[in-house]
Order: C-alpha cells, then structure tokens, then sequence
C-alpha cells in the first residue's frame, strides 16, 4: 500500500469535506436525540463510502480511455470554474 498517497487521499477527502452541506446535514440529523449517534454515523460513513466507490470506478474507467494527465488537467479546471462561481455568487 502507499501510504503517501492514501495520507494524500485523506486529507484532500477530509478537508473538503469540512462544513460542507454533507457534514451540516449529517449534524441536523445527530441533532435529533430520538435518533442514534451511531446510526447518523453508519449511514453517513457508508454514504461517503458508496460516493467513493462511484469516484473510483469512474476514474479507473476514464483512465482507460484518457490520458492520466488530461485527467488532472480536466479536474484542475473544474475546481477552478467551482471556486469562481463561488466566488462570484459570494
């Protein structure tokens, strides 16, 4: 295993996800105290995992078919035009 690239993976996954819409949906539903912690905490982490598996398998499925670089270049773009229209709707 490398663990330089899953520390890598890590912290970019986890940084991310930082108070995004995900994480304040997952606080409202532990809010709640008719409702399990560990339950929010299942259904959130398998969630993360499943959304995962489907970044994974489309990223090995356009690898076949791209170039890895134009892979980074295109994902490169799309978090700049993200943090653009961010920026612009801010």
């Amino acid at each position: 295993m490398d663990f330089k690239m899953l520390g890598t993976v890590f912290a970019a996954v986890f940084v991310a996800e930082l108070g995004d819409k995900t994480q304040l949906a997952t606080l409202l539903f532990a809010a709640d105290k008719a409702v399990s912690r560990w339950t929010v905490f299942a259904g959130a982490s398998l969630a993360l995992v499943a959304a995962s598996a489907i970044g994974v398998g489309a990223g090995a499925v356009l690898a076949q078919y791209l170039n890895p670089r134009y892979l980074h270049y295109l994902a490169g773009v799309g978090f700049i035009a993200i943090g653009a229209w961010t920026l612009i709707r801010a």
